[in-house]
């Protein structure tokens, strides 16, 4: 197959295709990674108009590889410790090697993948027994009566048996097969490459990718498999990939992505960066929100209810209860333009819902390239002030742990 045309565009920018960049499999795929608000594809005067969303990532077509890069945020030297906090995994040590290539999200993930599988293969593939039906000479495990009966009739030159011996075939070790396998469809680079299909190589293989991202979701960890958490956490998110393989593998239209919803991995790592900050100060993350949230009723349609990205218990001082802040997290460039008025009547919403009546405040939490930065917006009505927004922008050419600290001097 010749080598597909590379098209690079980044978050929010457009590319124009020719009619015959795109195969008819290939404006299926797009079309429905467009419902999912990944991306916006339609007819153009000369073919067709490409335009990303806040979706960065390598989608691999017939014809062309697509790779969004992101426009901002988090540099290639502070990539893998970012995503790998996001994902509550360790950060992979020698993964940052791979770290600014062009394709840098697809090979971050896929060197991230193969550190840790390198490191299962060092200390010895787990093994379990797994049930075989096989005709051997000899018996060998437990004898297929029926089996031996029905087909054999009788004879004993050959026995059907049930055999259970410890074996590295079992999904432990398939799915990472299988998302070995997905991560060299979408590196670039030579190297990496090579190193894939070494590893690869020793793993056995699901099935198809969607089987093995369903024993993914089956697999519970105990002390024999916990240290697979790691290679199992990067193996997911290259077989989900943020492609349209488990919209359309039954019609044979899969496609090879990896492709990461900014927006949503930005509330993941506010989440943890809040969380972690206020802890050593006693305070903590109320779990999932607030219960019920804040509810709106008594309009047409049904009951709805919203609540922000995080919502933060912190001790009060002399003796005082214990106060909320909601947290939202926002993946845009606060550090250039004011907050949004949509954003500030969600977050006067949000305090005045959980906080005190006479302390009401929110946060905002935004990516800021270069330094950590904080401002606050006081919103006042006829009768005073109705609540105290704080925009807080984390330095993202920082580490985690930094942006942790300083979030928590903050807070405090």
């Amino acid at each position: 197959m010749p080598d597909r045309t590379p098209v690079r565009l980044g978050e929010y920018e457009s590319a124009v295709l020719e009619p015959g960049q795109l195969t008819p499999r290939d404006v299926d795929r797009l079309h429905a990674l467009q419902a999912r608000g990944c991306l916006t594809l339609v007819p153009d005067r000369i073919g067709w108009r490409l335009k990303a969303d806040a979706t960065v990532g390598v989608l691999v077509l017939d014809r062309i590889r697509l790779v969004i890069a992101p426009k901002f945020a988090i540099p290639g030297e502070q990539l893998t410790s970012w995503l790998a906090y996001a994902l509550g995994t360790p950060v992979p040590a020698t993964a940052r090697r791979w770290a600014t290539g062009p394709d840098g999200y697809a090979d971050l993930v896929a060197a991230a993948l193969l550190e840790e599988c390198e490191r299962l293969l060092r200390e010895g593939l787990r093994r379990d027994y797994v049930r075989r039906r096989s005709v051997e000479p000899v018996l060998r495990g437990r004898l297929d009566v029926v089996a031996q009966a029905t087909r054999r009739y009788g004879q004993l030159d050959q026995l059907h048996v049930h055999t259970f011996d410890r074996e590295a075939d079992i999904w432990d070790n398939r799915v990472l097969g299988s998302a070995l396998k997905a991560a060299l469809g979408l590196t670039s680079s030579p190297d990496l490459a090579r190193a894939l299909h070494g590893a690869a190589g020793a793993f056995p293989q699901a099935p198809t990718p969607a089987a093995a991202l369903r024993a993914l979701d089956r697999t519970r960890y105990t002390r024999l498999n916990a240290r697979y958490r790691p290679a199992h956490t990067w193996a997911r998110l290259l077989l989900r990939g943020g492609g349209v393989t488990d919209l359309l593998s039954d019609h044979g239209t899969t496609a090879d992505g990896l492709l990461l919803p900014m927006p949503a991995l930005w509330e993941a790592v506010v989440r943890r960066l809040g969380t972690e900050a206020v802890s050593p100060y006693g305070g903590h993350a109320v779990p999932g929100g607030s219960g019920i949230g804040i509810t709106v009723r008594g309009d047409l349609g049904n009951v709805s209810a919203f609540r922000p990205d995080l919502l933060l218990s912190l001790p009060g001082h002399d003796g005082a209860p214990s106060t909320l802040l909601p947290v939202d997290a926002k993946y845009k460039r606060y550090d250039r333009h004011g907050v949004s008025a949509a954003d500030v009547h969600q977050l006067l919403t949000y305090s005045g819902g959980y906080s005190a009546a006479d302390a009401s405040g929110a946060v905002i939490v935004h990516p800021q390239p270069g330094s950590h930065a904080r401002r606050t917006i006081q919103v006042r009505g006829p009768r005073g002030v109705l609540g105290v927004i704080h925009v807080l922008g984390i330095d993202t050419h920082t580490t985690p742990e930094q942006a942790t600290a300083w979030i928590g001097s903050v807070l405090r």
